[in-house]
């Protein structure tokens, strides 16, 4: 149980509120993102992450330096990207970004790294998105090699070749800690079981137990590996005093976001009924929207399914105001965070 860790993490969307049609600014985004990190540190929680987009709805382009504002507020928490696209952003820049924040936070840095939901980087930067999976693990896997070296030798496929290069400056940890973000499919998870690197699964809806043929398929593809293999799961959030409540407030901002997303995946007039969300928001289905009661419940049936290590969540989807998401974030920490420790330390 000492090893289990909580979280929270924002992907810094600008969201407008259904209920005010307000939109915060970026400048005003990125304060409450500030206020989040330091509420997380003042709950006694363990992990603060900032994802990575490149658009305009979007606030965080560049984790390391949001996380780098971040280590200067707080002392104890662990600071990750949620996620880094990795198949667009150069690996010796990404490593020595993240080491600079290592030494600036002395020691708390982590790379949580993905392929990416939208793929407005790669013209961005200036990459081909047929090459979507090979760039990414190729990146991987240099990534790997520039934690573990101090210089590096290095031939590719998509950037120019390294001969014994300084790799500088060097993190204060011995290596920062690489998790590999997994939505759904199932190569994801068997490469990052061989890479000995851990396994973050985004469960952001569906069924819980559709996600434990990944977990096998991770842990055997990393059996042979001599490296400690760790299971997170990140998730939306949201907490009220009962599930009733919950449901009742969330909807219009969960619907919010549901209509939003689907626009931009080129979907057409959805309505997210109450009915379907009700559903969604089911025991055994994947959105952590309830009583701390139910939440915790949730929590302890994935971790009999996965079993585990770390537990991230993201309480700010859909245009919520600052003072919804830290109720969420309160309840979680107070309530549900000692009813799960409870249930772990008694087994």
């Amino acid at each position: 149980m000492k090893n289990f860790e909580f979280g929270i993490y924002s992907l810094a969307d600008i969201g407008t509120n259904p209920l005010t049609d307000e939109t915060p600014s970026p400048s005003l985004r990125l304060r409450e993102i500030l206020t989040m990190a330091d509420l997380t540190e003042q709950l006694g929680l363990d992990i603060f992450g900032v994802g990575e987009h490149h658009r305009l709805d979007y606030v965080v382009s560049a984790p390391p330096v949001v996380l780098s504002a971040i280590s200067q507020r707080t002392k104890r928490i662990k600071l990750t990207s949620t996620t880094t696209v990795l198949s667009t952003v150069d690996p010796v820049r990404l490593f020595e970004d993240f080491a600079t924040l290592d030494l600036l936070s002395n020691g708390r840095a982590e790379i949580l790294a993905g392929r990416g939901a939208f793929i407005e980087s790669f013209p961005l930067f200036g990459y081909d998105t047929k090459d979507y999976d090979a760039l990414f693990e190729e990146n991987l896997l240099l990534l790997q090699q520039l934690n573990s070296n101090d210089r590096v030798t290095w031939n590719g496929q998509f950037r120019s070749s390294l001969r014994n290069a300084d790799i500088a400056p060097r993190p204060l940890q011995n290596e920062i800690p690489i998790w590999v973000g997994v939505g759904g499919t199932p190569q994801s998870a068997i490469r990052a079981g061989k890479l000995g690197v851990g396994m973050a699964l985004a469960i952001l809806g569906g069924p819980l137990d559709r996600f434990q043929p990944l977990v096998d398929l991770y842990r055997e593809a990393g059996q042979t590996h001599e490296k400690i293999l760790n299971v997170g799961v990140t998730g939306h959030l949201f907490i009220a005093e009962t599930t009733e409540q919950a449901r009742e407030e969330f909807y219009p901002f969960y619907k919010n976001y549901w209509q939003y997303v689907n626009q931009q995946r080129g979907g057409l007039g959805f309505q997210l009924s109450f009915e379907q969300f009700e559903e969604m928001t089911a025991p055994n289905m994947a959105l952590f929207v309830g009583s701390p009661e139910a939440v915790a419940e949730k929590i302890i049936k994935q971790h009999q399914l996965f079993g585990h290590t770390r537990f991230l969540a993201q309480p700010d989807i859909g245009g919520q105001p600052i003072e919804l998401i830290e109720r969420s974030m309160k309840l979680f920490a107070e309530k549900v965070v000692p009813l799960v420790k409870n249930y772990m330390q008694q087994q």
